[in-house]
């Protein structure tokens, strides 16, 4: 066995003895712990992850594994969050991409350091402790993108931003610009051109050296290589498996976590688009139309076959489909709502139900205005008609907020018999105001344009919380 060998060996020893000890400390992340493979990577000094594998270096795992191996489990841990937040897939999205790379690195740590577990709890700095105190005053839960916001918008010094740099950071992020590029060349961009001549010949032959390094891997080490958005979608799930085991973990008295559920919950609840939520409002109706997903094409040649142009079955000309059939829309008018951005959230919801064919042919939505008192109702039949009233909506009223008043009327409606089949209510505001104290029995969502305010801490658990900017 050579010395590459050996190195890459023991690297991946040190990472399997870390993992062992990180999922009998912290069961609720077996899901994530089992999710990355481990590659040497002689081109990184430290260690960092692309979200399929943990690529490093071998002297610095044994050198941090000898000398701090606490440090070394919060390390695997620091990466496996930002897997499950899913940082490394929106980083090229962002402008300042070392700004942005910051702020994962605070938001996570955030996290790590407000965790109970032996494996990875440390003392940290009155530096940290003085930013932690400072950031969570201004933007309540830290997560990347807020922190992100926040940094652009309050610049730190450049004395302050390096200091931030050498406290925080700890994985190598180059592995996220790679996943970005396979991003472009997911969307047609940035592929190589063909290669022709001598050019095809020397790229035969680095085919050929490629494969003969696959077929000299480990069989634990070969992964089937997956494109941006497989991983994204996978992580996303594994997000999801974390929160629900956290959240059972917590039933048995557990609460070790730290911020991670509450940071978790807040994040699944802004990403939680129009879309999604409509569905929820659909019921199932039959409808006239041809249903091929029921038709039986085998009994059809048969009888093709047996009489020559007589089908022994024909598609069925009804079929069930699940569309809306009510949809509800109140608006805050209350003098917080600029006219621009309750215009903006009508014409993406009416493009979304248009798009998805949401509706039934006879539907009906309708639009309230309340301040502190219901200010006028809008009865429409299509997306096309709550287009043209986005056009020309007007606020009025001006006065303080009451969200109660809207449920009244529509427990009102709903007993003249004007107002069924109602699954949804979808509330466009603030966030600020007098909530209802209990639920109803349809779906509701507030709508938030400000999510960088803590309006939505107001929002009542049972109701669902969606913002403007991530509801597309």
């Amino acid at each position: 066995m050579n010395t590459r060998e050996q190195l890459d060996r023991l690297g991946k020893r040190i990472l399997e003895a870390s993992r062992t000890e990180l999922f009998l400390s912290m069961r609720f992340m077996g899901s994530a712990l089992d999710s990355l493979s481990y590659v040497m990577d002689l081109n990184t000094r430290t260690c960092g992850t692309d979200a399929a594998n943990i690529r490093f270096n071998p002297t610095f795992l044994m050198q941090l594994y000898i000398e701090r191996p606490r440090n070394l489990n919060r390390l695997y841990v620091h990466m496996l969050l930002h897997c499950i937040f899913r940082h490394m897939f929106g980083s090229g999205e962002h402008e300042d991409a070392e700004l942005f790379d910051l702020s994962a690195d605070i938001a996570v740590e955030s996290i790590l350091d407000s965790m109970e577990y032996d494996a990875v709890q440390t003392t940290h700095s009155d530096f940290r402790q003085l930013w932690y105190e400072k950031l969570e005053g201004e933007l309540g839960v830290l997560t990347a993108e807020r922190l992100y916001r926040y940094f652009n918008e309050h610049p730190p010094s450049y004395n302050e931003f390096v200091k931030l740099g050498a406290e925080f950071t700890k994985d190598d992020h180059s592995f996220w610009t790679r996943l970005e590029e396979q991003k472009k060349d997911e969307r047609g961009q940035g592929q190589p051109q063909p290669a022709d001549g001598d050019d095809q010949e020397q790229q035969d032959r680095d085919d050929a050296d490629e494969q003969e390094k696959d077929d000299r891997k480990e069989p634990q080490e070969i992964r089937a290589v997956k494109l941006p958005k497989e991983l994204e979608d996978e992580w996303k799930k594994k997000a999801d498996r974390v929160k629900v085991e956290i959240e059972a973990y917590k039933g048995q008295g557990s609460d070790e976590f730290g911020s991670l559920l509450r940071t978790l919950s807040f994040v699944q609840k802004r990403r939680k688009g129009y879309q999604h939520f409509l569905r929820r409002f659909a019921i199932l109706h039959e409808e006239t139309k041809i249903d091929p997903d029921s038709f039986d094409y085998a009994y059809y040649q048969y009888g093709m076959d047996l009489y020559g142009n007589i089908p022994l079955i024909e598609e069925n000309e009804y079929r069930d489909t699940k569309k809306i059939r009510t949809l509800v829309i109140a608006i805050d008018t209350s003098g917080s709502c600029q006219e621009t951005l309750v215009q903006r959230f009508l014409n993406e919801t009416a493009d979304i139900l248009a798009r998805q064919e949401s509706f039934f042919r006879r539907a009906e939505i309708l639009v309230i205005e309340c301040d502190d008192q219901v200010q006028e109702e809008v009865w429409l039949k299509s997306p096309e008609e709550l287009k043209r009233y986005a056009g020309g909506f007007h606020v009025r009223g001006g006065f303080g907020t009451d969200f109660r008043p809207v449920f009244t009327r529509l427990e009102e409606l709903q007993k003249e018999g004007r107002l069924k089949n109602l699954k949804g209510l979808m509330y466009f505001t603030d966030g600020y105001g007098n909530y209802p104290d209990r639920p109803y029995p349809w779906e509701t969502a507030f709508v938030l344009f400000k999510d960088e305010e803590n309006g939505h801490e107001m929002v009542p658990d049972w109701a669902y919380t969606l913002f403007l900017d991530e509801g597309r």
